[in-house]
């Protein structure tokens, strides 16, 4: 049972029945998400009888879409921006790293209890670790602090990395940021310090010093697919990393920016994606996802896509 249908945002299950658990992604947008074809193919792999499937859900719709994890049954979802921080209020129970990072991205259904997890910042960091770099004891600067920036600060501050300089606009995310300065500085090793994006000034400054910048803004993924928060590739030196948690598209603005600064390390979001659809996967069905499998479905599916 290994075959698998390409062409379509995955397999095409024979076993599919009334015993199929469903499993969701609840994001607006999310029809560019490679999840489905991650997922999908991942549980034909392993002949499980599952199916991941993809809904276009804000904020607004919430309440009812978290509802219908329990009234349908399904085994759990996983939540995408704008609602990883929003659906805490719907959930039961918090992982402690959801805690931590007061932002969830995967929900597991046991018996109508919802609890939510955080599986991006060890996607991130696993990603990392994939391309053969290693931030541990190096300096970070990070663009964000919503539902993705936020477990990326804290996972690298709880995995080693010596300081991070959080950069946010003063918006309703402001809060947010200061609380991830605080909970990395009293909880971690990790020296954290909050930065107003506005400056741009500073911004230079700290992308200039750093070993690794990741923007985590979702600047550069659509409808904002030909914006980047930095224009200029002099910011960038070439022995950093410039990872952009970004991957639909594949070459986000910011990575060209960096490709013409020479950068050595330039990074879409497409391995984080992954390792943390590994970490959700193993939640939902206690078996370990194919992963050297799912990386070659997916460069696959790239490849022809870019025909």
């Amino acid at each position: 049972m290994t075959n698998k249908i390409t062409g379509v945002n995955g397999p095409i299950n024979g076993w599919l029945d009334g015993h199929t658990y469903l499993i969701g992604l609840m994001a607006y947008p999310i029809r560019h998400s490679m999840s489905p074809t991650m997922h999908n193919n991942a549980f034909a792999k392993l002949g499980l009888n599952f199916t991941y499937l993809c809904f276009e859900i804000d904020n607004k719709k919430l309440p009812k879409a978290v509802e219908a994890i329990r009234t349908l049954d399904m085994r759990g979802s996983n939540v995408s921006m704008p609602n990883k921080k929003e659906v805490i209020k719907y959930l039961d129970k918090l992982s402690p790293a959801s805690e931590m990072c007061d932002a969830v991205n995967t929900i597991v259904n046991d018996n109508g209890v919802l609890t939510g997890y955080t599986t991006d910042g060890i996607g991130f960091m696993k990603s990392l670790e994939d391309e053969g770099i290693d931030i541990r004891g190096k300096k970070m600067c990070l663009a964000g602090a919503g539902g993705a920036a936020t477990p990326i600060a804290v996972q690298a501050a709880l995995d080693g990395v010596s300081e991070i300089e959080i950069f946010n606009l003063n918006d309703d995310k402001w809060a947010q940021a200061e609380k991830n300065v605080k909970t990395i500085n009293e909880k971690t090793n990790c020296k954290a310090s909050l930065h107003h994006l506005e400056d741009k000034d500073d911004f230079k400054r700290a992308i200039s010093e750093c070993d690794i910048y990741c923007d985590a803004t979702g600047v550069g993924m659509k409808p904002l697919e030909d914006m980047t928060l930095v224009e200029d590739p002099s910011w960038f030196h070439e022995d950093m990393t410039v990872f952009d948690t970004v991957y639909a598209p594949r070459t986000t603005k910011l990575m060209k920016v960096a490709q013409k600064a020479g950068v050595k390390h330039v990074l879409n979001g497409i391995g984080m994606m992954i390792e943390q659809g590994v970490a959700a996967f193993k939640l939902w069905t206690g078996k370990d996802m194919p992963t050297d499998y799912i990386r070659e479905v997916i460069f696959e599916n790239d490849a022809k896509d870019n025909k």
